[in-house]
């Protein structure tokens, strides 16, 4: 006796829409027949991507460090990739809502009001830049926002939950990052996007300064700096293998050399003697000093093998910047004198201006003031465009974090207090670097850093 097949509207409907997909592609032509194609294949990744709290937050590192702009004449530099894994995260962040759970403490606090500060200067960028310029100063304020909210995803979201991303991919990410900085200047290749117009006079022609999959040289040295402290924290905590270590130490060395940034330099001198004093009832610090002093002298020799001309050119500019810092101030500074002159001068013919700014990010665009201006000093650079309240915020939040950082190093638990330590030194660097840098425009490394802070402060 033959079964009697029944009626599946299930199947039926199934079977339907897969016979109207393979039309659909088949009529169509160009571009949007390969966009149609691709959602299948994607489907299973966005599923991953929705099960797995933190596996959004991997990629959004991988392709912010790894990958350049996209060659789109929009911004600066043009769109990045890693923008839509941010959006990726957000919205995850908002199908687990339920997960979130928010403490009240400085941190969180004074986090949320300088970011509140950046979005309510927008408002006078509009009323004293015009409309396009505001338009800049808030997608300057979003993308600071991606990494707010990681530290806030990895601390008191979803990302909270079991361990996440691991500082081991981190560190290889960023290895092969720095790598690759070290064969773009070496071999110049040709620029995937806009880049800023950052060169080295020598004799054998006119070289592009080290700047890798970034925007310009002061992001990798400063990127270079942050794995640079990480590596003395984890050699004093034996956390990884040693000979590695040391190695990507010298790679990290080597790019921050290459990217010339004598304020990233300032930036390890000042984190190492921070970690220095901090460790100096846990370890020796001169077994310490002699592995640090050996990694970078490896770094050294490297580059004076590879590119004799630069490596006497530049270590020529560092012994001078020292030498010649008191005597001639304004060459050590190059250039950036006459910008906070003329920043200062603005103050005091308009003091108040001093209140709330002239808007986030529009002195390099505007010339409100007289002519666009790159203030290179984040302070002032606050002072002028967010008034005395976005300085005072900034201030206030270096201070959280230099309290909660100090109390995650001091914990006995050994992962906080590696990531404690970490974030502690660096961010201590950071603020004397903050003099001569714009550092918190830097909003494809930001993320990491503020990632590091969440992990030695969540619980």
């Amino acid at each position: 006796m033959s079964a009697v097949r029944t009626f599946e509207p299930q199947r039926w409907l199934a079977g339907t829409l897969l016979v109207a997909y393979a039309t659909v592609v088949a009529l169509m032509r160009g571009p949007a027949q390969w966009a149609i194609a691709a959602i299948p294949p994607l489907v299973p990744a966005l599923l991953w991507l929705v099960r797995s709290a933190n596996a959004w937050l991997g990629l959004f590192f991988v392709v912010a460090l790894l990958a350049p702009p996209l060659p789109v004449a929009l911004g600066d530099s043009g769109p990045h990739p890693a923008l839509v894994f941010a959006a990726v995260g957000l919205a995850i962040g908002f199908l687990r809502f339920g997960e979130w759970r928010f403490r009240r403490n400085l941190l969180a606090g004074s986090l949320v009001l300088f970011f509140a500060v950046l979005a309510i200067s927008i408002a006078p960028a509009a009323i004293y830049s015009g409309e396009q310029i505001a338009l800049r100063s808030l997608a300057r304020v979003g993308l600071i926002g991606i990494s707010v909210y990681v530290f806030f995803y990895v601390s008191a979201g979803p990302g909270r939950r079991g361990r996440g991303i691991s500082a081991r991919l981190l560190y290889w990410v960023a290895l092969a990052s720095a790598a690759f900085a070290c064969l773009d200047f070496y071999f110049q290749f040709p620029a995937p996007a806009g880049f800023e117009t950052q060169f080295v006079w020598l004799d054998t022609g006119i070289y592009r300064r080290a700047q890798g999959v970034f925007y310009e040289a002061s992001t990798l040295g400063n990127f270079c700096a942050f794995f640079l402290v990480m590596t003395a924290v984890a050699l004093s905590r034996r956390a990884g293998n040693r000979i590695v270590l040391m190695a990507g130490a010298a790679v990290f060395a080597v790019a921050l050399i290459f990217s010339y940034s004598r304020a990233s330099v300032l930036n390890v001198v000042v984190a190492l003697a921070a970690f220095a004093v901090l460790e100096r009832s846990r370890l020796t610090v001169r077994r310490l000093a002699v592995l640090i002093a050996a990694t970078l002298a490896a770094g050294a020799v490297i580059v004076y093998q590879v590119f004799p001309a630069y490596s006497q050119l530049y270590w020529a500019r560092l012994s001078n910047s020292v030498t010649e810092f008191f005597a001639s101030t304004g060459g050590v500074l190059a250039g950036r004198l006459e910008s906070w002159r003329t920043l200062g001068q603005f103050l005091i013919e308009h003091p108040w201006h001093a209140l709330l700014g002239v808007g986030y990010k529009t002195l390099p665009y505007s010339d409100f003031i007289g002519r666009p201006v790159v203030a290179d000093n984040m302070y002032l650079s606050l002072l002028v465009e967010t008034g005395v309240v976005g300085l005072g915020a900034l201030l206030v939040l270096s201070a959280a974090i230099l309290r909660e950082a100090y109390a995650a190093a001091r914990s006995p638990d050994s992962e906080k207090s590696f990531y404690g330590t970490w974030i502690l030194c660096f961010w201590i660097g950071q603020m004397f670097q903050m003099f001569s840098s714009d550092l918190l425009t830097f909003w494809r490394v930001l993320p990491a850093y503020l990632w590091v802070l969440a992990m030695a402060v969540r619980r």
